[in-house]
């Protein structure tokens, strides 16, 4: 039996978890003078020497191979030069599947979480995205309109720094924005292949700054911008919102805290909350005023369902019974091909500010005779990554031989290749949800999470226009198509659930009590002082990704606490 160690303060708000919502919450609550304490499972960040943007694998005896050098299902999915950020299996912090379900969970497990190493795409949801059922009649409107949203995307832009361009599309919004950076070449025969086939292809949105911010210099290409920013010109809340927030001295950090359990008084109200200190294997509990949970969709159901007592008997704020329902993954899938026109091209820097420079939103919003309803957006691949441990291996297996002929036919195709994924919208089901597992706990005794989902013909159908789209592109180039890539997409041709990494809804909100968790500031119905601040409120899962409505939505959520904290009324 561990002995709880009950702290004597009590603070104004804990947030736990250090994402994208965390971090917003903690940038807005400290700004204003309320003193906070953050809980990250994981340990601190030191981008100097968890960042490894600058290393060549020649830098390194195993050239990156070895730990941590299996790509998507290993401890390490992105190899050893990644920052150590999670993994889809943590030692010790089991989840388990339903069996005929499949689902990959990714949990980070460092200050700032995901947002270190994640793509950095920032699309606003469109109008319409937040009235699917008034759309189509499938899934529930949103109990908040993209007017309530606008001025807090505008908040999160600004501050954050997003490049991007006005372009009037309906389906996807205009922002603040900041210069975008050029087409690569690859890019602009893709343009050319679009413009034919009447698909926009228009400047990413992607939160790297071009120009300076907040005492951030504008990104200059310098490495491999996918494994951190030391000079944070990439946005991530550990660099941009978190440690800035410490200068203020409104600002506790706990890491290594595991959360175990939310704590409420008789009258259904947040009291405290139970962590592990992994550091000293001893049980917490940190008082406060309010909870803003942010910990990831996924793992906030999991805390409000461990989180039982005599008035919540299924779970903190769960007498509707919803959270963990609901549970929505991007839909995904990808194909690439070779394209002979961009052969023996001459080489330059194609890595640019961390992916694509361009993207195609959704063209067909207001087509009514699709297969499918929704849509998705086209993210663009090609150019001349860094070889690696491995790089050529298709190419070799492709090509066939060996010796001289084999490297000069690499050298001439190296940057021949381009790559379209798709990133769709699922339909919210009643088939896909998270639950306590009756018997698995982790290594700190804390019940783990079962999953059970399932894809509908609604995805299947989306995943085939994606492919037919893909491949008419590519062979509109004058490519030929060499197949659907990465490890994601399983032999059916749609990705595994869960390995996009958008995982949401598992806490929605919604007008009535009965059939959602949160009200449309986040804040439980039941349980007035705790708000939920990650993508878990979400109704429902748009084809644009979501760490900019995330940010967008924390914001507006810790602004009204702040209120109500001012009014006494938390």
């Amino acid at each position: 039996m561990l002995e709880v160690i009950r702290s004597p303060k009590v603070y104004d708000v804990v947030v736990i978890g250090s994402g994208a919502g965390g971090g917003a919450a903690v940038q807005v609550l400290t700004g204003k003078g309320i003193e906070v304490a953050l809980l990250e499972a994981g340990p601190m960040l030191d981008p100097e020497k968890d960042y490894k943007e600058h290393m060549l694998p020649h830098h390194v005896d195993h050239r990156g191979a070895g730990e941590g050098g299996a790509h998507y299902f290993g401890r390490q999915p992105w190899g050893f030069f990644r920052a150590p950020n999670g993994a889809w299996d943590l030692e010790g912090e089991p989840y388990t599947v339903a069996p005929g379900s499949e689902f990959r969970w990714f949990r980070s497990r460092i200050l700032g979480g995901r947002t270190n190493h994640y793509g950095r795409i920032s699309l606003r949801f469109a109008d319409y995205d937040f009235l699917p059922y008034t759309m189509d009649g499938l899934g529930t409107d949103w109990p908040i309109t993209y007017d309530d949203l606008a001025p807090y995307y505008d908040k999160a832009e600004s501050f954050i720094g997003v490049t991007g361009s006005i372009e009037g599309i309906r389906s996807a919004p205009d922002g603040i924005f900041q210069p975008c950076p050029p087409p690569k070449a690859h890019e602009h025969l893709i343009k050319q292949a679009c413009s034919r086939m009447n698909i926009p292809c228009i400047p990413m949105r992607r939160a790297v700054i071009t120009k300076p911010l907040n005492g951030r210099p504008a990104c200059h290409y310098c490495g491999q911008c996918g494994r951190g920013c030391i000079t944070a010109s990439n946005y991530a809340s550990s660099q941009v919102q978190i440690l800035p927030a410490l200068k203020t001295g409104k600002l506790k950090i706990f890491d290594q805290a595991m959360a175990r359990e939310i704590l409420s008084d008789e009258n259904g109200r947040v009291t405290a909350v139970s962590y592990i200190d992994k550091k000293t294997r001893t049980e917490r509990q940190i008082r406060c005023r309010v909870v803003v949970l942010a910990a990831s969709a996924c793992e906030s159901a999991r805390l409000l369902l461990n989180s039982r007592s005599s008035r919540f008997p299924q779970g903190l704020a769960n007498n509707s019974g919803v959270v963990g329902r609901f549970l929505m993954d991007t839909v995904g899938l990808g194909v690439s091909g070779y394209v002979p026109a961009l052969e023996g091209m001459p080489h330059y820097d194609t890595d640019g500010f961390s992916g694509g420079h361009v993207y195609s939103p959704w063209w067909e919003w207001d087509k009514k005779n699709k297969d499918f309803p929704r849509g998705y957006h086209i993210e663009i691949g090609g150019g001349f990554g860094m070889p690696g441990v491995g790089s050529f291996q298709g190419q070799v297996a492709r090509i066939g031989g060996y010796g001289r002929q084999l490297k000069d036919r690499i050298r001439r195709e190296y940057g021949a290749f381009v790559a379209f994924a798709g990133r769709g919208e699922m339909i919210p089901n009643n088939l896909s949800y998270c639950e306590l597992d009756p018997v698995t706990v982790d290594k700190w005794g804390i019940p783990v999470l079962r999953f059970h989902f399932k894809w509908s013909d609604y995805e299947w159908k989306q995943a085939r226009h994606m492919e037919r789209t893909f491949v008419d592109l590519i062979e509109s180039m004058g490519g030929q198509v060499l197949g659907r890539r990465s490890p994601r997409v399983d032999g059916k041709g749609i990705s595994v659930p869960g390995t996009i990494i958008h995982e949401l809804g598992t806490v929605r909100m919604g007008n009535d009590p009965r059939s959602s968790a949160l009200n449309p500031y986040c804040q439980g119905h039941e349980v007035p002082n705790l708000f939920v601040a990650d993508a878990a409120p979400f109704v429902s899962n748009p084809d644009k990704n979501p760490t900019l409505t995330i940010t967008a939505l924390a914001w507006r959520t810790s602004d009204y606490i702040a209120e109500e904290m001012k009014q006494g009324h938390v």
